[in-house]
């Protein structure tokens, strides 16, 4: 909405090109630096209000049948709670299963460990007594950093505890008062500006509920196909393995890495063959490709149209500004700004560049051929 009052005062006020830059280099540090150090109160916001406009259907869903609307927002804000709950429950069981083998699982590791020292002594000439040695400096080292990063981790979680605190209380009420603020964002602008404003609107929520539960469905098929094949392989705790690596691979192009790793990692420690590890390997890979050739373009990139280049650069953008829940609200978020870039007539060619339209028609091959020439010579 800022930028369509942007472009309301772009219409009666010019500047040179120099103050607008000024202004725009200003205003974008401005707003960076207010999410950055508000993020415990902007985060929660932004994240109720995607889940409510999931949720909405639901709670129209209810009131379509004489439920009362207050009673309609408290069933769909429970139902949503429920479903989070039982999510965290399963995880925790089948962590509880893979905390309960840790020692053996550090008993192999150690072993491992033992073998691996005995071949690199054997093949570079290295006295195992000084591979030893640097191992125990570089835990040292480790244990002493360890407190910095622990203050991190309790930093997050107490950052992750408020945001589940606040979540719900955000959720029920942009859900009760969604109609005042459809209102307010109405009287901000002018009879002339308010359809495509509103046409804004409604495909910013289509965009969210469609990437959402296309999300979702690709989370619960990814997840069936990493537990289905590392059971066939014998991979211990292949359901939380697989679980998690479904959850991981919703960050985009960052979590799939990280998802092949920790199987790899386990069958490394578990079994006797390196021949698993590399089969782990095969198997994720195949995953993978079905999910990015089959999965993503028919169920969740049909319905955000932007390109990967965009998408990396602005993943790792959200981590850097919000951590982990930035890198998951990065793709929607940025969906939703360049559909307002390409209502704006100015910020049309910025629109444009987050999209994943490749070719151009003919009248403009001309200019890509002049430059393409001229950058050649």
């Amino acid at each position: 909405m800022f930028f369509l009052l942007l472009k309301t005062m772009n219409s009666t006020l010019q500047f040179p090109f120099y103050a607008k830059f000024t202004c725009v280099a200003i205003g974008a540090i401005a707003v960076v630096f207010t999410l950055y150090i508000g993020q415990q109160i902007i985060l929660p916001i932004i994240y109720a209000t995607i889940i409510a406009i999931l949720l909405n259907p639901l709670v129209n869903f209810f009131t379509r049948h004489s439920i009362n609307r207050v009673l309609a927002i408290s069933i769909s804000v429970m139902v949503a709670i429920i479903v989070t709950l039982g999510l965290v429950w399963f995880i925790s069981v089948q962590a509880t299963l893979f905390s309960e083998t840790y020692p053996q699982l550090k008993i192999k590791f150690n072993q491992t460990s033992a073998q691996l020292i005995h071949w690199i002594s054997q093949n570079f000439n290295i006295k195992a007594n000084k591979i030893n040695i640097w191992i125990n400096e570089t835990q040292r080292d480790a244990i002493r950093n360890m407190g910095g990063a622990i203050g991190n981790i309790i930093t997050a979680i107490n950052s992750f505890l408020i945001i589940i605190v606040l979540l719900p209380v955000y959720l029920f009420m942009i859900l009760f008062y969604k109609n005042l603020l459809l209102e307010f964002i109405r009287k901000l602008f002018s009879s002339s500006q308010q359809p495509e404003v509103g046409e804004v609107l409604i495909s910013s929520k289509k965009i969210i509920q469609s990437y959402l539960s296309g999300l979702l469905i690709e989370a619960a098929i990814v997840a069936t196909l990493n537990s289905t094949g590392l059971l066939i392989l014998g991979i211990d705790y292949a359901i939380i393995l697989g679980v998690t690596g479904a959850l991981l691979n919703v960050i985009p192009y960052i979590g799939g890495v990280i998802a092949i790793a920790l199987p790899m990692i386990i069958a490394f420690v578990t079994k006797e063959s390196i021949t698993d590890v590399f089969l782990v390997f095969g198997v994720y890979m195949i995953i993978q490709f079905i999910d990015n050739h089959f999965i993503i373009p028919r169920i969740v990139a049909s319905k955000v149209k932007i390109n990967a280049l965009v998408s990396i650069i602005v993943v790792l953008a959200g981590a850097a500004l919000w951590g982990i829940p930035g890198m998951f609200l990065s793709i929607p978020l940025t969906a939703i700004l360049k559909l307002i870039f390409d209502h704006i007539e100015p910020l049309k060619p910025w629109g444009f560049l987050m999209g994943n339209v490749v070719s151009v028609s003919n009248n403009k091959n001309s200019f890509k051929k002049t430059v393409l020439k001229k950058y050649s010579q």
